[in-house]
């Protein structure tokens, strides 16, 4: 007689392996709680008071940060029991350590990881779309999504002020000498304008223009240009896929904006069209593989994969967009930028960046 599908369950059920995801789940939903409190510490300035005060009351970290002292002490209760803020029960005090604040201040810049649970906090808002996308396809657009060029601008805050001109620049051999004598330079999707800027700063006779379908982007980047009293940047409003410009610029540059394009090869085409003869591109995009196996062990794996499904994602497929998603990967980002009409196309690592891959693609001359 044969075993009912309970039965046939029950006699293939490894406890131990049942009892240990349990205790997974379990980890998941209380690490996935605190990631909306360590958004608000870090949106309060709760962590970066908390870094310069010794061992202190719910009160007087209240009356330091100007913060309701109710709203304060669950907050710290949450980070006690997360283990993330310490606790003494005889004095009612609470200390953050400096090895935890290392990586939760605004001091951190870019091992800030209290700024990266601001993702998560913008993904949630738009939960009940994505559920509906996964009944009906389609995708939620850019609109859809607030935060996101606040939460942006910061992120480029702290990656370009740290990195740009020491790091990112000079893996292109012989740019610095170029853009010092004066060349050509745009930047493609360039969100607040903020890299722009910084490189319009460092080598005023080079001439910069920034990109981007967003208006409101494209107002604060042109704000930050006049507040350095800059003269040789422009900044547009526009599709870039439909950038009708040939053989104009020497050196081109993408940050984290090619894999969420509605049309990529479109915009990919465009700026090998763009550049002129023995141009440079430089495309900073998310490090990953093209093949699923081969990010079983990518520290970001689970996050980036979210990122993506609830944004990068639909956000091009709500535009009838190719949905290429934040982990495109190496392999495909290469082909890509070969198919665009780049003739040579070398991807580098930087030591410690465990986020980014850099691609240099030259158009011949």
């Amino acid at each position: 007689m044969p075993l009912d599908a309970n039965q046939h369950s029950e006699q293939h059920i490894d406890q131990a392996k049942s009892e240990a995801f349990a205790e997974q789940m379990l980890s998941m939903l209380n690490q996935g709680a605190l990631s909306l409190m360590i958004s608000i510490g870090h949106k309060t300035r709760l962590f970066d008071t908390l870094s310069n005060m010794a061992p202190s009351t719910s009160e007087q970290i209240a009356n330091s940060t100007g913060l309701n002292e109710r709203y304060v002490r669950e907050w710290l209760a949450a980070m006690v029991t997360g283990h993330i803020i310490e606790y003494d029960p005889a004095k009612g005090t609470y200390r953050l350590p400096p090895e935890h604040a290392m990586w939760l201040t605004r001091d951190a810049g870019m091992q800030n990881m209290a700024f990266q649970m601001q993702y998560i906090v913008m993904l949630a808002k738009v939960h009940e779309q994505i559920v509906d996308c996964f009944s009906n396809g389609g995708g939620v657009p850019y609109a859809s999504f607030p935060d996101f060029q606040s939460i942006m601008a910061e992120e480029s805050l702290h990656v370009m002020d740290n990195s740009l001109l020491q790091v990112i620049l000079p893996l292109v051999a012989g740019l610095e000498e170029r853009l010092r004598a004066g060349i050509d330079v745009a930047d493609i999707g360039c969100g607040s304008g903020h890299a722009l800027n910084i490189m319009a700063q460092a080598f005023p006779r080079s001439r910069f223009a920034g990109y981007d379908f967003s208006q409101e982007g494209i107002n604060a980047a042109q704000a930050e240009s006049r507040q350095l009293d800059l003269s040789n940047t422009h900044f547009e409003a526009r599709d870039v896929s439909s950038l009708e410009i040939q053989d104009h610029y020497d050196f081109m540059t993408a940050f984290d904006s090619i894999h969420d394009q509605a049309r990529p090869a479109k915009v990919l085409k465009a700026i090998e069209r763009a550049l002129r003869p023995g141009g440079n591109f430089l495309m900073l995009d998310i490090r990953a593989s093209s093949r699923l196996e081969e990010n079983m062990k990518h520290p970001l794996g689970p996050f980036l994969y979210t990122v993506s499904c609830n944004h990068c994602m639909t956000v091009s497929l709500a535009d009838d967009g190719a949905g290429l998603g934040t982990m495109w990967g190496e392999q495909l980002a290469s082909q890509m930028l070969h198919e665009a009409g780049f003739t040579q196309v070398e991807v580098k690592h930087v030591k410690g960046d465990i986020a980014n891959s850099y691609y240099i693609a030259s158009k011949s001359t």
